[in-house]
């Protein structure tokens, strides 16, 4: 399951009380994987990672957070004002990534948030989105570590700060580091996803059996 955690003690909160409502329902929660998704800004030096961080900060410009929320929420942004407020019937007919919406909705304390809200409270288009673990190799497998070991996932999805360039860096720095640990794989267990996240097959039926 993807989700996306803003900090490390909201991750652990969701993750146990998610788990718990997987029992509830007569379903094993070992059965369930939740990857909450991360920006990973590395290089040699923590300085350097800073200056890229910041470089890359710098690049956003609110169309792009409009053209990717208009994608993620089914809704044309650009049919409103920046500083018009949805309906309740618009903000119901976003039917794309609801966590999104929900998310604004709450940060902002707004029942009904205007366009300039979205992009400003979602951080869409930005590095403000996702947590970010920036530093040397060591230090953003300190970070990944951290969430790994202490209850907060399952795995985690890195998300790309720009391309090329951002996971070759990570490939290239973390991935030995996070190996060094005994914390990511040096070989695939099998040839399916379903093999690689540790989950059982599924019982299988032949064709046309009831």
């Amino acid at each position: 399951m993807f989700v996306i955690h803003t900090n490390l003690a909201l991750a652990k909160s969701y993750y146990q009380s998610f788990r718990a409502e997987v029992a509830a329902a007569q379903r094993d929660p070992e059965h369930v994987r939740i990857t909450p998704a991360i920006c990973a800004v590395t290089s040699e030096t923590r300085m350097m990672a800073e200056d890229k961080r910041a470089l890359l900060d710098g690049l956003g410009e609110p169309i792009d957070a409009l053209t990717l929320l208009s994608e993620v929420l089914n809704f044309d942004f650009g049919a409103k004002g920046m500083d018009e407020p949805f309906t309740p019937d618009e903000l119901a007919s976003a039917t794309g990534l609801q966590g999104i919406r929900d998310r604004v909705i709450q940060l902002s304390g707004l029942i009904n948030p205007t366009v300039r809200d979205f992009p400003a409270f979602s951080g869409r288009g930005t590095l403000r989105e996702l947590p970010n673990f920036v530093g040397t190799a060591v230090e953003v497998a300190d970070e990944l570590e951290a969430w790994f070991t202490e209850g907060a996932c399952d795995g985690l999805v890195v998300a790309a700060t720009h391309m090329p360039g951002s996971y070759e860096d990570f490939v290239r720095l973390v991935f030995p580091e996070l190996q060094r640990r005994g914390l990511f794989r040096r070989d695939y267990p099998g040839t399916t996803l379903r093999e690689t996240l540790g989950l059982d097959r599924l019982a299988t039926r032949p064709l046309g059996a009831e």
